[in-house]
């Protein structure tokens, strides 16, 4: 009988969002695939450096179910590389002792394809078009964005940041007030309090990480932290948080900043990933905290 990963949460990632591979990108768009291939080849035994995604990957890996040795996380390299030159990626998750088997080499096809096939939560991509087409087809995904230089810390804590509408939201409030201005929208999100807002993008994987939040709920240690960071603020704050009380949800801080500056909070508190729909909020983020921007929602049509 197959094995199957119906018991963890799937994360598939790109090389190029887990590991720093701007030097080897670089020579494939300037000298072409061959150039491409016989660097990767040669410096094959040589660690990559860190990429965005690295920290929030090193601690998914890490996290076990109370009682158990298995990791709650199935972390799946899904990269456009092939066999050969996928080679120095999985040896530098050696060198790095990363708890990651798994992996896709789709020789330059686009990767989102196997998604399903792995059953996959969330991915992650340096790739923007590979990020929006699995957007398209139903899968939770980022682009994560090149910027901070993340200094860890030495907790074993793992922190997630969500925005809402669009993310963890459908965009149905936002194109009101994308549309008919903020008067509107607060005059329908005060009639429609008890609505609960469809689910967005993100709405599964949130449920995922609150299921392995509840095993722990009679641990010491906590080794997830979850915040909602939105632009909403009172009174639209009221059907966010009735909407996650109607999925059956908690997220463990929230803060309704009423179109404030995000990146203050989100310093104080460090996720290891943000995912927000909006450029102007990602950008700024992602000069201090890995951030993915989430290209759904009507900020996002072209």
């Amino acid at each position: 009988m197959s094995l199957n990963l119906e018991d963890k949460v799937v994360i598939a990632v790109s090389s190029r969002a887990l590991f720093d591979l701007d030097d080897s990108h670089a020579i494939y768009q300037q000298k072409g695939l061959k150039e491409f291939i016989e660097y990767q080849v040669t410096h094959e035994n040589e660690a990559l450096k860190p990429g965005v995604a690295f920290p929030l990957i090193k601690r998914l890996v890490n996290i076990r179910m109370p009682g158990s040795k298995e990791s709650c996380f199935e972390v799946i390299l899904v990269s456009q590389n092939n066999p050969n030159t996928g080679l120095r990626v999985f040896n530098s998750i050696e060198a790095y002792e990363l708890d990651i088997t798994r992996a896709a080499f789709t020789g330059g096809r686009v990767p989102y394809r196997y998604l399903k096939a792995f059953k996959s939560s969330l991915f992650l991509s340096a790739e923007s078009e590979h990020v929006r087409v699995a957007l398209q087809n139903g899968h939770a995904a980022a682009t994560i964005l090149k910027g901070v230089d993340y200094k860890d810390d030495d907790t074993n804590e793992l922190r997630i940041a969500f925005d809402g509408d669009a993310v963890l939201f459908n965009d149905e409030s936002e194109r009101i007030y994308q549309e008919k201005g903020i008067e509107e929208f607060i005059r329908n999100e005060i009639a429609n309090c008890d609505n609960p807002l469809g689910p967005g993008p993100f709405k599964n994987f949130l449920e995922s990480i609150h299921k392995i939040q509840q095993a722990f709920m009679n641990e010491e240690h906590k080794p997830i932290r979850t915040a909602l960071v939105t632009a909403r603020n009172a009174p639209s704050h009221k059907r966010a948080i009735k909407t996650l009380r109607s999925w059956g949800i908690d997220v463990d801080e929230a803060f309704f900043l009423g179109g404030l500056d995000k990146t203050p909070v989100l310093d104080i508190f460090k996720p290891h990933i943000f995912f927000d729909d909006s450029r102007s909020y990602c950008e700024p983020a992602s000069s201090i905290v890995p951030t993915g921007h989430v290209d759904s929602g009507v900020k996002n049509i072209p």
